[in-house]
């Protein structure tokens, strides 16, 4: 199948755009964009920068990708949002490019659900199979793992890591890193209990449920301390989850202000 391009759309002509790609009405791609086959564009989508995007996606009117960090430090040098398949960017989401700080990528990875009005700021990570609820802002930096599910109406501080399958409350204030396989919620959040509906969807055993359970019990309610979960959990609970989870908090840690990836300065 050709592609189909609407009238009034503006397409610069070094712009690289696959078969079976439908750019609708008031869309405007710049020079340094690649689109990949079977992609659809509402009208009025913005795409300028280096923009990479996969096969299969659907973005809905007002969208704008590759527009330039919002960071003070950024000095106009070729960063990149690079955006896998499948996802579904809807009404007026932004995803700007990266800084110089890191790799230079802003990524998105495939099947992910990105409802309106949501912010994916520079040199953002997003995995797999995530969903962002209406008007969530990702800060600059932020990691978000697969599986994840954050409601809407939620601020993420810059640099912070959500761990996969976990749920973040709507209207929270994410301040630090959110480990797996939790529910979080609160200004700012702690984790309230695990996502057990959703480890119950994606058909975790009862066993690993349980794991996880007591792993919360211990670390988020008895308090015991990280040392001391780890002894226990390791004697009684030990599933590659609870591991997961323990090997997470110690990476937090050893971060800044609990976030694992803003690292202390030396003493």
């Amino acid at each position: 199948m050709a592609t189909f391009v609407a009238e009034h759309a503006v397409i610069d002509s070094r712009a690289e755009i696959d078969q079976d790609v439908e750019i609708g009405p008031f869309c405007v791609i710049g020079p340094h964009v690649r689109i990949g086959k079977g992609t659809r564009l509402e009208n009025g989508v913005t795409i300028m920068g280096h923009v990479t995007i996969g096969q299969d996606n659907h973005i809905y009117p007002g969208v704008v990708i590759g527009g330039e960090p919002q960071d003070i430090s950024y000095r106009g040098s070729d960063t990149q949002v690079v955006i896998g398949d499948s996802n579904s960017i809807r009404e007026g989401v932004t995803i700007n490019r990266a800084t110089e700080k890191e790799d230079g990528i802003t990524a998105i990875g495939s099947r992910n659900f990105l409802m309106g009005y949501c912010h994916i700021a520079h040199d953002c990570k997003l995995g797999d199979d995530i969903i962002i609820a209406n008007g969530t802002l990702l800060g600059g930096h932020v990691h978000v793992h697969d599986h994840v599910s954050i409601s809407g109406a939620v601020g993420v501080h810059h640099y912070a890591t959500v761990g996969k399958y976990s749920f973040v409350s709507g209207m929270s204030r994410v301040l630090h890193d959110v480990p797996p396989f939790m529910l979080v919620d609160g200004h700012p959040t702690r984790p309230r209990c695990i996502n057990v509906v959703a480890l119950k969807r994606k058909s975790f055993s009862h066993e690993t449920i349980d794991s996880l359970a007591e792993a919360h019990r211990l670390l988020f309610r008895a308090k015991v301390g990280l040392a001391h979960a780890r002894d226990i959990l390791r004697d009684e609970h030990a599933t590659p989850e609870v591991e997961e989870l323990l090997a997470f908090l110690e990476r937090q840690q050893e971060g800044k202000h609990g976030r694992a990836r803003e690292r202390r300065r030396p003493a």
